[in-house]
């Protein structure tokens, strides 16, 4: 039960701290549409997706206007399409297929165009890696990942090439819309199954047949609470930390819930990941400058952010038995208002962005690169992520758009929450040979926990 205060406390943070529920995404199987006829599958996708996911967008409406809650996003996340399609081969009608039936629904994006191949790919999943260029650039709400390492496996070279090679065709593609296609692909080490957040959600072998997943935000709330508070040893901002992302755990837990029970679906995870938009006041980079860096970027930095995830992870854990996905901190560069304005100053680059991922949430995400970046380059920018995620057992991952046309010192404006993006260096020295090599990087030893 809530009690007076904290609801009238609720009340302020939606209000006036940009507290949100930033998604609400249903979590479906489609194991029972594998077909070998690509049209008999794709029938069968459509009708289950639309089936068990008529009632979304209206649900989530509902909830929104009874409880005074902003759900900004309302999306649908699927069992990776590398499987679904496999018996079938035509991956990108699958694609096609996906989008016209998320449309139809109205929802915000579908996400499941996914293949997990960290060690080793079938002939099809091959087949799979090379159709992504085409089935991203050829619809509107469908986003993809590759999972192409983690802990247990290792990191597939081979996929990380095709992947940083899929990733420029992908740009070419899609250069008339600044090369967006790539903002819809995300590269992980250690993918989660459960996952609420677009581009990388996808549904997990062991999730079930169906569930509703939340994904929670409030990076305002947390800047200001801080804000109050200036004479605050770091023990005591932790603290502070801790119960703020608790509050803002249980209302996710609340909508999750009702979200579930309206759908008639089994109640999933919420995911507490302070996810900025380019907003004013609802940025993760002004979060750790509150807790005392001058800008983000500065020495200090990757400190401040293992404190802040550290905090989220623990406040989030107590609010409710249901916290999963990613949880903790998002920096990705174009959708943060302080990460923006810092990217342009040259206090941050991809370097320092690289050493906070070992303590955050995901990794290099939503960066812009000059259109000419190699994709030797990118596969190897990629190589260097799943390692950090391979060694520390976390996820990490790789969203990077190399916008066609433009180099360092441009600026890329993607709209809405996406912001907007300083086109960032990327060192030039050539990994190819590194690249080309192929194989599998063994695990790391301490992978061997049996």
């Amino acid at each position: 039960m809530f009690t007076q205060n904290e609801i009238l406390e609720t009340i302020d943070m939606l209000d006036n701290r940009n507290l949100d529920v930033r998604t609400v995404t249903l979590s479906l199987s489609l194991a029972d549409c594998i077909d070998s006829n690509a049209a008999k599958c794709q029938k069968k996708v459509y009708d289950k997706i639309t089936r068990v996911a008529a009632r979304l967008v209206p649900v989530c409406d509902e909830l929104a206007a009874r409880y005074g809650i902003k759900i900004v996003n309302k999306r649908i996340a699927v069992t990776p399409i590398s499987v679904i399609g496999s018996a079938s081969g035509d991956f990108v009608g699958l694609a096609k297929t996906l989008d016209r039936a998320g449309k139809n629904l109205g929802v915000d994006f579908i996400g499941g165009y996914s293949a997990l191949v960290q060690k080793s790919a079938t002939d099809k999943e091959a087949e799979f890696l090379k159709s992504i260029p085409e089935a991203l650039s050829s619809t509107d709400i469908v986003c993809g990942s590759v999972n192409v390492a983690s802990s247990r496996a290792g990191m597939n070279l081979d996929a990380i090439k095709t992947v940083g090679e899929g990733i420029k065709e992908l740009a070419y593609l899609t250069r008339d819309n600044n090369s967006f296609g790539c903002g819809k692909l995300v590269v992980f080490c250690n993918a989660v199954d459960d996952n609420p957040f677009m581009a990388g959600a996808f549904t997990g072998f062991a999730e079930g047949e169906s569930s509703v997943n939340v994904g929670v935000s409030g990076p305002g709330v947390v800047e200001y609470e801080i804000n109050k508070h200036p004479d605050y040893d770091i023990t005591k901002v932790c603290e502070l930390i801790k119960r703020t992302a608790f509050k803002i755990t249980r209302l996710g837990q609340l909508v999750g819930t009702e979200a579930a029970k309206a759908l008639g679906l089994a109640p999933g995870i919420v995911d507490l990941s302070l996810a900025p938009t380019p907003a004013v006041g609802d940025s993760v980079a002004r979060i750790l400058e509150s807790i005392g860096l001058s800008r983000v970027g500065s020495c200090g930095t990757t400190a401040a952010l293992a404190l802040l995830n550290d905090a989220v992870k623990k406040g989030g854990v107590m609010a409710s038995a249901r916290v999963g996905g990613l949880s903790g901190a998002f920096i990705p560069v174009s959708e943060d208002a302080g990460m923006i304005e810092a990217a342009r100053s040259g206090d941050i680059n991809i370097e320092k962005l690289e050493a906070m991922t070992a303590v955050c949430s995901v990794g290099l995400d939503m960066i812009a690169i000059p259109g000419d970046t190699p994709a030797s380059v990118i596969s190897a920018l990629i190589a260097d992520e799943c390692a950090i995620g391979m060694i520390n057992n976390k996820t990490t991952a790789v969203r990077v758009i190399p916008v066609y046309g433009k180099t360092v010192g441009d600026e890329v404006d993607f709209g809405g929450l996406f912001g907007t993006a300083p086109v960032m260096r990327v060192s030039l020295g050539d990994p190819s040979k590194f690249i080309d090599r192929g194989g599998i990087v063994p695990p790391p030893i301490h992978s061997f926990k049996n």
